[in-house]
């Protein structure tokens, strides 16, 4: 018998060819792959030290299994991760981090699965599906890529961002008008810039984007407020810190409040979200941006 990481262990039956308990390799003891193995159960997500028995085979997972990301599991525990796996069709934080510390150390996928003694087609799925490798795989990986188990895990996330490693080959881009508007237009969290009695401030608020203009709600008597009739400076961003990659869009223009009773009673229905500081925001000011421009960075080797 014959494994690698990311290969399944079944159990069967004897009498009747049933799969009794089945679970994922995730840690070799022997270079070669024989037995015993790492293995963590589908039904419970615990990790055990496994010798099989005659009434064990192993399943190897295959490409084609790896890229619909639907190889044999069971049990409450592997069905919220399938269930997690099959709503998005993006790599998750760990794949991510795994993507982000390979390209950092400038190797291939296949020499870093040589390294982590792991098939290609496993670490590829990893790195480009929503995964939740056990800790034994990650320690091998993060063994062979150079980094910390911590790291891989996202141990960092309450670390302000920005306190990851750079790319090893950044770059910077400037956005277009249509780029950045389309950027902006999911709505979420950005940050209006004024000038209050006390001075510049920066206010965190939640925005809507309409007919390219942004608005957002706030207290009359709210410091926010006082951007209605000034020139202001709206600024959205997302960085992504475990692949220290990221963009941010810069709006400048003139904020006005919204006062047409029919416009605010619409903007109220059809907010995606309300302010997260609660209260009773009935106060909605408009940005008309004069100027927009934002900046990306990437990977230049990508």
């Amino acid at each position: 018998m014959h494994a690698q990481p990311g290969d399944f262990l079944v159990v069967e039956s004897p009498v009747t060819g049933i799969t009794r308990r089945n679970g994922e390799i995730v840690g070799l003891h022997h270079e070669d792959g024989t037995p015993p193995y790492d293995v963590r159960w589908s039904d419970t997500g615990e990790i055990t030290l496994v010798f099989p028995g005659p009434d064990a085979h192993v399943r190897h997972l295959h490409p084609d299994e790896a890229a619909a990301g639907a190889p044999i599991r069971s049990g409450p525990a592997a069905a919220g991760r399938a269930r997690a796996g099959s709503s998005a069709a993006r790599p998750g934080d760990v794949g991510r981090r795994l993507a982000r510390a390979r390209q950092r150390q400038g190797i291939s996928l296949e020499e870093a699965a040589r390294r982590a003694r792991m098939s290609p087609q496993y670490l590829a799925y990893l790195e480009e599906r929503p995964s939740d490798p056990g800790v034994a795989t990650l320690l091998r990986l993060a063994d062979a890529l150079g980094t910390t188990l911590v790291e891989l895990q996202g141990g960092h996330q309450d670390l302000p961002y920005g306190q990851g490693q750079a790319l090893l080959h950044p770059r910077l881009q400037d956005l277009g008008q249509e780029e950045c508007r389309a950027l902006l237009s999911t709505h979420g969290v950005g940050h209006v810039a004024l000038t209050t009695a006390e001075g510049p401030a920066v206010f965190p608020v939640n925005y809507e984007m309409v007919d390219d203009t942004f608005l957002f709600r706030t207290s009359p008597e709210a410091a926010p407020a006082a951007a209605a009739g000034a020139e202001v400076a709206f600024e959205v961003d997302h960085i992504d810190d475990a692949t220290s990659q990221g963009w941010s869009v810069l709006a400048v223009g003139r904020a006005e409040a919204v006062t047409d009773p029919a416009t605010v009673r619409r903007l109220d229905e059809r907010a995606h979200s309300d302010p997260w500081v609660g209260g009773s925001r009935t106060l909605w000011v408009r940005v008309h941006p004069a100027r927009l421009t934002g900046r990306r960075i990437t990977s230049a080797d990508h």
